[in-house]
């Protein structure tokens, strides 16, 4: 109970922009959603990057979040959802990168092209997943809100507090690594 109560004032202070709360709450229930991600899809990995999902998300929204009376419900719920979306993703990735194999040509294609073909192998799946570990954090977040969320560049602006011009060039130099290392 008392957990739950200073959740909800963290929470509170969340919503009014108060960062120490922010990074109070991180502290306090990270590691207990990680090992909650790590029970819903067993895997250590795509937990952690769901976790880091939500709470970048409600730093990103902490202005209009809605009162919530018990918080690290509402965060394994929220988390829950994030996993299916990734879990669903990565298997489009899968599907798509195995076909890509089979039709091996999929080094020529535009990156806008090669998304598409990922979203409709086990060998590229690897190098892939490498190559977006080379990433910075900025980067693989702006490229997911491009290309997995589907948003512009102004909505990408918008939504990180960038200009429109920074995200285009943040994006740009994240497909130039991808590029590289998909080449590699």
């Amino acid at each position: 109970m008392e957990n739950k109560l200073m959740h909800h004032l963290l929470w509170e202070r969340i919503r009014a922009g108060d960062k120490d709360a922010f990074f109070d709450l991180y502290k306090e229930l990270y590691y207990p959603l990680v090992n909650f991600g790590i029970r819903v899809c067993a895997d250590a990995d795509i937990s952690s990057e769901a976790t880091d999902l939500v709470f970048t998300t409600i730093w990103e929204k902490h202005e209009t979040l809605n009162r919530v009376d018990n918080v690290e419900a509402y965060l394994r719920t929220f988390l829950k959802r994030k996993l299916l979306r990734i879990l669903e993703r990565k298997k489009k990735v899968n599907d798509a990168l195995f076909n890509a194999g089979a039709e091996g040509d999929w080094m020529e294609m535009s990156y806008e092209e090669f998304i598409v073909k990922v979203q409709s192998d086990e060998l590229v799946k690897y190098q892939l997943k490498n190559a977006l570990e080379k990433l910075t954090f900025r980067q693989k977040q702006l490229i997911h809100l491009k290309f997995f969320d589907g948003l512009s560049y102004e909505q990408i602006a918008e939504q990180t507090s960038q200009t429109i011009k920074t995200a285009y060039n943040t994006i740009y130099d994240a497909l130039k690594v991808l590029r590289k290392e998909l080449k590699a």
